[in-house]
């Protein structure tokens, strides 16, 4: 028995030690938060219409889908939605930006983000208080229960099906007519003269003197 123990208690020793390494091990692998950076297009588009046009199909494909529109305009759209669960309260903020193109032939680059928050019920309770003129304040133990939601999570949505299918609803309500910026007229500019040329002024005209007639001879007198 005393020989058994003694291999045994060494054994056991080496297992937890073992357990507590691979379980460090696992923790360190998996970070609470990173960004990849990858060259995919999850959160982004190009369209073949103008900036306005591409933000106001978000907009329209925001609204069949029930969200609430708080900022429309030509280059931004944010909008909202809600989510109810037993007890639970989730709400998804969603922004499309609508940017130039700076190369490629399409004219307009579409970048969205989807954050959802995620509220829970909380209780809070208190006590009553009762007012007496002869001992004065007294706290009973009567007490109400306030509920309230308060903020327990907040996450951004990086799943590509959910913009996929964002990107396939804009797609529809984009207009058939689009539009094209106008080109601005070439501005018709002087060539450069090769050798300089000094510029004279010019000498003012003389004032024209009068003309004085010459005297006729006389005449001779008739016979």
């Amino acid at each position: 028995m005393p020989v058994s123990r003694t291999f045994l208690l060494p054994a056991l020793l080496a297992a937890t030690l073992g357990g507590c390494a691979v379980g460090d091990a696992m923790k360190k692998d998996v970070p609470s938060a990173y960004e990849a950076f990858d060259s995919a297009n999850t959160y982004s588009r190009s369209f073949d219409h103008s900036p306005s046009q591409a933000c106001e199909a978000a907009r329209r494909a925001l609204l069949s889908q029930g969200f609430v529109v708080g900022r429309a305009e030509t280059d931004v759209v944010e909008a909202r939605k809600y989510f109810q669960q037993s007890e639970s309260h989730e709400q998804v903020e969603f922004r499309a930006v609508c940017m130039p193109q700076t190369r490629g032939d399409q004219q307009t680059l579409v970048f969205v983000n989807a954050v959802q928050d995620r509220y829970a019920l909380r209780k809070s309770n208190t006590n009553a208080s009762l007012g007496v003129s002869a001992l004065g304040s007294l706290s009973l133990p009567i007490g109400s229960s306030d509920d309230s939601l308060v903020k327990v999570a907040s996450e951004t949505l990086q799943d590509p099906n959910f913009y996929k299918r964002f990107f396939s609803v804009l797609e529809r309500f984009l207009p058939e007519q689009i539009e094209r910026p106008t080109k601005p007229a070439a501005a018709t500019q002087p060539q450069p003269l090769l050798f300089p040329v000094l510029q004279y002024a010019q000498p003012a005209p003389a004032a024209e003197l009068p003309v004085e007639k010459e005297a006729e001879p006389p005449r001779p007198a008739p016979l």
